[in-house]
C-alpha cells in the first residue's frame, strides 16, 4: 500500500511549494484536498511530480497565492492495495481588512462603491483634461507660426 514519506509546509522558491514524497508499489495515484474538498488544478495551483522507482516526489505549486488559498491541504495516495493521506496547514497571506477589536469594536465592511469612482465625475474630469491639453497644443502651434513669420524680419531694413 502507499505510504507518505514526507509532506512539508509551503516554501517559496519560484512559486510556493508544498513538497511531498510518496512510496508505493504499484505506483499510487495522487490527488489533493483543500479543507476537505477536492482540489482542482488550475493555472494558479498545479501538481508536478516525477516517479523514481517506487517513490513519487514533487510539489503542489501555487503561483501568487492569496488568503483564499489558506487552509488545510491533504494529499491522498491510492493504489490497488490501499490508500494513505496526510494533512498539512498552508498559510500564505493574512486577510485584508481584518476585524478591529477594542473599546469601540466594529467591522470594516468592504463595499465596492468606496473603491469605485463615479463615472459621471470621472468622464467630466477626463473631458476637462483633454480640452486643456488641446487648447495648449493649439496655443503652442499658433505661437510657433507667429515667431517664424514675424520674428525673422527686421522692422527697419537694417541687418543685425
Amino acid at each position: 500500500p502507499p505510504r507518505i514519506l514526507t509532506l512539508e509546509e509551503p516554501v517559496l522558491h519560484m512559486d510556493h511549494c508544498i513538497a511531498f514524497a510518496v512510496h508505493g508499489n504499484p505506483a499510487p495515484t495522487l490527488h489533493w484536498l483543500h479543507n476537505g474538498q477536492v482540489l482542482r488544478e488550475t493555472e494558479i495551483i498545479r501538481m508536478e511530480f516525477y516517479q523514481q522507482g517506487e517513490v513519487s516526489e514533487g510539489c503542489l505549486l501555487f503561483n501568487k497565492p492569496t488568503h483564499y488559498n489558506n487552509g488545510n491541504y491533504t494529499i491522498v495516495a491510492t493504489n490497488q492495495l490501499g490508500s494513505a493521506n496526510q494533512t498539512i496547514k498552508g498559510h500564505f497571506l493574512e486577510k485584508p481588512f481584518p476585524a478591529v477589536s477594542g473599546l469601540f469594536s466594529f467591522r470594516m465592511q468592504y463595499t465596492p462603491k468606496l473603491l469605485c469612482v463615479d463615472s459621471k465625475v470621472f468622464s467630466f474630469q477626463v473631458s476637462i483634461a483633454v480640452g486643456l491639453a488641446a487648447f495648449a497644443c493649439v496655443l503652442l502651434v499658433v505661437l510657433f507660426i507667429m515667431i517664424n513669420k514675424y520674428g525673422r524680419r527686421s522692422k527697419f531694413g537694417m541687418k543685425g
